[in-house]
């Protein structure tokens, strides 16, 4: 258990902890709310701290459970399985997901949440109700173009001495990917550094940018390229895309796939926002969503 247990960063994350056994480690999530399920899964170098403000608003009439992945926020940090990779992720957020005995599920993805939670989604479609789609992807090739440089760090000969020992990655990934810097304050960063105090508490850190698949060698490619195929499952159910239209991780043009791939799709683009959108703009995210639940 990490020593954040009951930590509400300044009042900004007073959700009570929840803690499920996974086998490997206990897998933190947040469960506010009644009514039918809303699971958002975040991505990397996050944790359930990013849905902070979504919370208030889709609680008030739906059940929203939010994870903290293997090695990230408030859950465990395994020695094994290691490296982490997508599919123990995937295996994870299944028997959380599964133990809670969810059904009508909306799935809100975002980063590497998006191959995580459609991995889960693929499997288990008769669970899944809507899907939102922000900023993510879950194809077997990158689709973003050259990775930015600090992902390609993490990827190289140097990465461990930067994310594990430097902790080099938290603070530059949020200023880098934020189109309101001043809005990642003293203390939202902190609540996003917290988590990682230690090489140790980092290992996740370094696993997810070294997991991301471009050619059929990689470790992960072929589990990607079950979720890429297996996506028409989910053309038949509401799907939202929403799209923070400054992200030099994800831009525009993968939002474009995203049509392609479910061309009956809502699009809600956000012009001033940035690959975390949730900082940027929350307010009009969280509206967006609630309305397209709602609707």
């Amino acid at each position: 258990m990490l020593d954040i247990y009951n930590e509400t960063f300044g009042g900004t994350y007073p959700y009570k902890p929840n803690y499920f056994e996974t086998g490997d480690f206990r897998m933190h999530y947040v469960d506010e709310g009644h009514g039918e399920p809303v699971v958002l899964v975040h991505g990397d170098p996050t944790w359930g701290y990013m849905y902070r403000e979504f919370l208030p608003e889709l609680s008030k009439n739906h059940r929203c459970i939010v994870p903290d992945h293997m090695g990230m926020g408030k859950s465990g940090v395994p020695e094994h399985p290691y490296p982490y990779r997508l599919s123990h992720h995937i295996s994870n957020l299944e028997k959380l997901l599964l133990s809670l005995a969810l059904k009508n599920i909306t799935l809100v993805l975002h980063d590497w949440g998006g191959p995580v939670g459609m991995g889960f989604a693929v499997h288990h479609a008769a669970l899944i109700k809507r899907l939102v789609i922000m900023n993510t992807w879950a194809f077997a090739k990158w689709p973003g173009g050259a990775l930015p440089k600090l992902l390609q760090i993490i990827r190289s000969d140097r990465g461990e001495s930067f994310v594990l020992e430097k902790n080099g990655y938290v603070k530059r990934a949020f200023t880098g990917t934020v189109n309101y810097p001043e809005k990642i304050t003293t203390g939202v960063l902190d609540a996003y550094i917290t988590p990682f105090p230690d090489p140790g508490s980092r290992k996740a850190l370094l696993c997810w940018t070294r997991d991301i698949t471009f050619t059929e060698e990689d470790p992960s490619f072929g589990d990607m390229a079950y979720i890429e195929r297996s996506l028409p499952l989910f053309s038949e159910i509401p799907v939202l895309l929403i799209w923070g239209m400054r992200d030099p991780v994800l831009p525009p043009s993968v939002l474009d796939i995203w049509r392609g791939v479910y061309p009956h799709s809502e699009v809600y683009t956000i012009e001033d926002a940035s690959h975390f959108l949730q900082e940027d703009t929350p307010k009009r995210v969280v509206s967006e969503i609630a309305r397209f639940i709602r609707d």
